[in-house]
């Protein structure tokens, strides 16, 4: 293993500054003695439609990781600009096997059109074996009644391996996921980039354009009688601001329907992480570069 340090850079103002861990040694393309296969039932059906609708429109092709202790998605979008990763936990699944590690080649467009197949009540299971092809997609409703399958051809996708090394940051902010969402839609009317600021005070977003400013403050309401899924906790170390491009806040907030919360991470020249966390199941974690001073 060795590791790489990545600067990529958009429309010369953006750099996605992220350690990539890439793997060397070849892999073993050698047939297996059988077909390791691979099944994951999830009772919640709508939680994998919802996941793939959050993600679709910022990565349309990637590899599924699947290994036995789960399912895992890292992809970048097609300007290098932010990072998706994706984690899903065995135990958060109704039922779960996986004889061993393979990546499924797929299009998330596509799969999310088969997705939208189900009904909102629907069990979906995900079926397929390190030989073959094919990702098979069943939807079972409730009373076991109805069962639909579909095949959907796998592809074969040639990527390095990303890895993201864990970092302690300066910033932390736990919100309410729809807040964050009101917020970077109402401020998208006005201008193309958002500065999040972070003091002791709280967190700030703003933003400049030819319309006009606008600025949002929120304040720290941890430890108040607020429930705590509406709380907003601010922990800090140092003050950090950032200024970000919106259009890809707005894709990020596709998965607000995942849960409650949304929990940002940011540290002074680094990507901010826009974690939304699936209860009992797993995370998706958005990774964007900040936008660079004109001078720099």
């Amino acid at each position: 293993m060795f590791e790489v340090r990545g600067r990529r850079r958009f429309q010369g103002a953006f750099v996605l500054d992220i350690y990539l861990y890439v793997s060397n040694l070849p892999r073993d393309r050698s047939p297996p003695s059988f077909s390791p296969f691979l099944q994951a039932r999830l009772t919640q059906g709508i939680l994998l439609k919802k996941i793939v609708e959050s993600i679709k429109d910022l990565v349309t092709e990637g590899n599924l990781d699947c290994s036995e202790t789960g399912i895992s998605l890292q992809a970048m979008d097609s300007s290098h600009v932010s990072l998706c990763a994706l984690s899903l936990r065995a135990d958060g699944f109704d039922h779960y096997r996986c004889d061993r590690g393979m990546a499924l080649g797929l299009n998330t467009v596509n799969l999310g059109k088969i997705l939208k197949c189900s009904g909102n009540d629907d069990i979906v299971t995900l079926k397929s074996t390190d030989d073959g092809d094919m990702l098979t997609v069943m939807f079972e409703d409730p009373s076991h009644n109805r069962i639909s399958d579909f095949e959907m051809k796998l592809m074969d996708i040639e990527c390095e391996h990303l890895g993201i090394p864990d970092q302690e940051y300066s910033c932390n902010i736990k919100m309410p996921s729809a807040e964050f969402q009101r917020i970077i839609r109402d401020l998208g009317v006005l201008g193309d980039t958002c500065t999040i600021s972070v003091t002791k005070e709280g967190v700030k977003f703003s933003v400049s354009g030819d319309l006009g400013t606008g600025n949002i403050m929120l304040r720290n309401t941890a430890g108040t009688s607020e429930k705590e899924e509406d709380q907003v906790v601010v922990e800090m170390d140092e003050p950090c601001e950032l200024t970000f491009a919106m259009r890809y806040l707005n894709f990020f907030t596709k998965a607000t329907s995942l849960g409650n919360t949304v929990n940002l991470s940011m540290s002074p020249d680094v990507p901010i992480v826009v974690e939304y966390p699936i209860e009992n199941v797993g995370h998706v974690r958005f990774y964007l570069a900040p936008k660079l001073d004109e001078e720099s």
